[in-house]
């Protein structure tokens, strides 16, 4: 049943003035963390797994099209500067290719060899994990490509909007958050796409929380990329060890990580 593209609880949108299109859309968005809420104990399960895998070394991959592919690339991207690991860790891809994420590629989602293609670049085994993400649950691209890595062994995943779609059948740990029609029938990169990427965070982070990249609840190993992140480091190791922020500053900038600058402090002051 597919619920996201079922009619919306509103009408004649267009005779509505700026303020009611608002307060009407933000009436729909509260309640998506309720819905992802009573997903949590599918997402647990999916989390306990991706972590067992890449802790024996596994990596996790998001496959997607439209809307799903561009947040599974996007949470993909950040974890290399959140939390230091190398770009290999979590990788996304999206129908289409990297064009697809700035413009639509016609009919890419359509083709249900394309994601196996695209993961056998990567050399996957069954240390891999594999989460397919579509709010339809329906996304040939999509349900193929993680029917065919549980084929070979690897594990696999999903995210969807729907209940009892064709994509949760294909996966060993289904989340589904049924997040209801959509504002605009049928558009899912409102809701659902909220919805995904609220279970993207949590999937993402927790991950790298249980792999020892968070410590306390500071990014420890993030890139040091631009100056905001220099003075974010610097801040942390004067809280971590108490001491002058001068003092701080030339520890990062030595050691080059607020997890080395306060490692070697302790070892050495």
């Amino acid at each position: 049943m597919r619920i996201t593209e079922t009619s919306s609880r509103f009408n004649d949108l267009e005779k509505m003035s700026v303020g009611e299109l608002l307060r009407n859309i933000n009436q729909e968005d509260i309640t998506v963390p309720i819905a992802v809420e009573k997903a949590i104990p599918q997402i647990e399960k999916l989390v306990s797994a991706i972590v067992e895998k890449m802790k024996a070394g596994g990596r996790l991959f998001y496959i997607g099209a439209g809307t799903s592919g561009r947040l599974g690339v996007l949470d993909a991207s950040e974890c290399p500067p959140s939390f230091g690991v190398p770009e290999d860790w979590v990788i996304g891809l999206i129908a289409g290719g990297d064009i697809a994420l700035r413009k639509a590629v016609e009919f890419a989602e359509d083709d249900e060899q394309q994601a196996w293609i695209d993961l056998q670049l990567y050399n996957v085994t069954s240390k891999d994990v594999v989460v397919g993400i579509a709010a339809s649950g329906t996304t040939p691209y999509v349900v193929e490509g993680v029917k065919t890595a549980r084929g070979n062994n690897l594990t696999t995943g999903c995210i969807t909007c729907n209940p009892d779609s064709p994509l949760a059948e294909q996966v060993h740990f289904p989340v589904e958050v049924i997040t209801g029609p959509e504002f605009v029938t049928g558009s899912t990169r409102m809701k659902a796409g909220t919805a995904q990427k609220l279970v993207l965070n949590m999937i993402s982070t927790s991950v790298m929380i249980q792999l020892g990249r968070v410590k306390g609840n500071k990014m420890v190993d993030m890139q040091l990329s631009n100056e905001k992140l220099i003075e974010r480091g610097i801040k942390m190791i004067v809280d971590e060890l108490k001491i002058e922020t001068e003092k701080a500053a030339r520890l990062l900038e030595e050691q080059g990580s607020v997890r080395k600058a306060i490692d070697w402090y302790r070892k050495h002051a």
